[in-house]
């Protein structure tokens, strides 16, 4: 985890070893270029990188290469949260819903309207309108909505049991990861928390492609604690066949 993806010695190393990449690689290049020079700031440019990635497969676009592995995380997520103290009466939001693949297994679980889906991107919403369909999940009657920030300025206070944010930080600048910390804490009721999982690194922080973020686990516990959140870094979900590290953030009282 101390590499920097960034570097150019690190992609030539990694294109030696995986040639077959360099071509989707280029690709990928060239619709970041395309898409930064279109838009305004990080939060439209990943709107449109979603809205490219849905066209072509809307369990891809949320980091799933197969439906097999998007039935796997989503069960994954969700266990963990139930194993860590989510209750059916809890009130919950997910950032980044992405096309639910999570968050169909917590529509099931928890009591009807208590789950609330946001997502920056509506093509992705899309598909979880249709997920929702697949599952026979209508009648649980949750709520999906898309934004064009975090500040939750819609949502009522102290509202939340919990908070979900699988895979996102890893796609967000410091930021857009500061917007959400400054406001979370006003949606989320006493005794509730906020789980989050980022791409961590124990080097230097980079991102690759303004697509992928990489953080110090220092730095976002200490980004939270400047907006009055306690962060503790969850070791067992290391354990976990998943890429991605997670922290738990508490309102102090």
């Amino acid at each position: 985890m101390s590499r920097t993806r960034s570097s150019l010695v690190h992609q030539a190393g990694y294109a030696l070893r995986h040639p077959g990449k360099i071509v989707p690689h280029l690709r990928r290049l060239t619709r970041d270029t395309w898409l930064r020079l279109r838009t305004r700031d990080h939060v439209a440019y990943y709107r449109a990188v979603m809205k490219s990635d849905a066209a072509r497969s809307p369990e891809g676009a949320v980091g799933s290469h197969t439906h097999r592995r998007w039935l796997a995380l989503g069960r994954m997520q969700f266990d963990y949260l139930r194993e860590h103290g989510l209750k059916p009466e809890f009130r919950m939001l997910e950032i980044g819903c992405g096309n639910l693949r999570a968050g169909r297994l917590f529509i099931d679980y928890l009591d009807h309207g208590n789950y609330y889906g946001i997502d920056i991107s509506p093509d992705i919403l899309i598909a979880a309108q249709d997920t929702l369909v697949e599952h026979g999940l209508r009648d649980k009657l949750p709520h999906l909505t898309p934004v064009r920030d975090l500040r939750f300025a819609f949502l009522p206070d102290d509202h939340f049991d919990v908070v979900h944010a699988h895979s996102v930080f890893s796609h967000s600048p410091p930021e857009v990861i500061e917007e959400c910390f400054a406001h979370v804490g006003r949606v989320l009721r006493a005794g509730g928390w906020f789980d989050f999982t980022f791409d961590r690194t124990e080097g230097k922080e980079h991102q690759v492609l303004r697509e992928d973020f990489y953080y110090r686990t220092e730095t976002l516990v200490a980004m939270a604690d400047r907006h009055g959140l306690d962060a503790v870094f969850m070791d067992d979900w290391e354990r976990l066949p998943h890429k991605q590290s997670k922290i738990r953030v508490t309102k102090r009282m």
